[in-house]
């Protein structure tokens, strides 16, 4: 079982131009200020809906620009829903009632790369203009034919026929937090490393926000506190500040470079 996680993982690799390219083609169009969608039935939903949600404590993504699909709905997330993989209609419902346009991304996963409720959101998005991602881990399938950007995970027979939260499952939890991370380092989310938009929502983040803000600017823990609570918590902004801006200065040369703050330091 072990071994066959390593296979997981080089299926993922064998991805990487796949992975690479969707990644930038997804950058242009949320640098617009699109919507980031996810799309998925059973393990494949479940694993599609927590990188998406972690998205908005680790890069501070605006809840307003995530939508998490997952055939079933929210009762699906902690048992399994008889036949919600199949329900194509639902899933025209769901992409109606969040109206996608082509501002968006859609990202849809599914290890047989045919499961009804993830081809028809992907189908739906696509024809509503959005870009659209196809995970899966059977080649030739409908999911990956269809895709713009078709990410084949190759992984095989599973050591357990069939279970698909095996191999399967790691291989795109693998591919989905590659696309995610590459895409908030793209959009400035991510600085030298470091998680300069996350949200200080605990006592453990809050030190993470300091320790960061010390390192980047070489200042005491006072200043760093003092700069952050004049930022309302936000790195970014922090960092500005130590470097000598007055707020609104800070928050114009941010928003101005969208939100880079590599290109707001220079």
């Amino acid at each position: 079982m072990i071994e066959s996680q390593f296979a997981a993982v080089a299926a993922v690799r064998a991805a990487r131009s796949a992975i690479e390219d969707a990644v930038h083609a997804m950058e242009v169009r949320l640098a617009e200020g699109g919507r980031l969608i996810y799309a998925g039935a059973g393990t494949s939903g479940r694993l599609a809906v927590q990188d998406g949600a972690e998205l908005m404590p680790t890069f501070s993504w605006p809840s307003e620009r995530l939508v998490l699909l997952i055939a079933g709905g929210e009762e699906a997330l902690l048992h399994a829903v008889e036949g919600a993989e199949d329900q194509i209609e639902h899933a025209h419902d769901e992409i109606a009632r969040h109206a996608v346009t082509s501002d968006d991304v859609l990202i849809a996963a599914a290890a047989s790369g045919t499961t009804p409720f993830t081809l028809a959101c992907l189908r739906r998005a696509k024809s509503a203009g959005a870009l659209t991602v196809g995970i899966a881990n059977n080649p030739g399938t409908p999911l990956l034919a269809e895709a713009d950007h078709p990410i084949l995970l190759d992984t095989g027979p599973e050591p357990i026929a069939g279970s698909t939260r095996m191999k399967a499952g790691t291989a795109q939890r693998i591919a989905m937090n590659l696309l995610s991370s590459l895409l908030m380092i793209r959009l400035g989310r991510v600085y030298e490393g470091l998680m300069v938009d996350v949200q200080a929502s605990n006592r453990k983040l809050a030190k993470r926000s300091e320790d960061m803000l010390r390192h980047l600017t070489g200042r005491t823990g006072d200043e760093a506190r003092n700069a952050l609570s004049a930022a309302d918590g936000s790195v970014k902004l922090a960092v500005l500040l130590l470097h000598g801006c007055r707020a609104e200065e800070a928050r114009a040369l941010l928003e101005r470079n969208a939100g880079h703050l590599r290109a707001a330091l220079a």
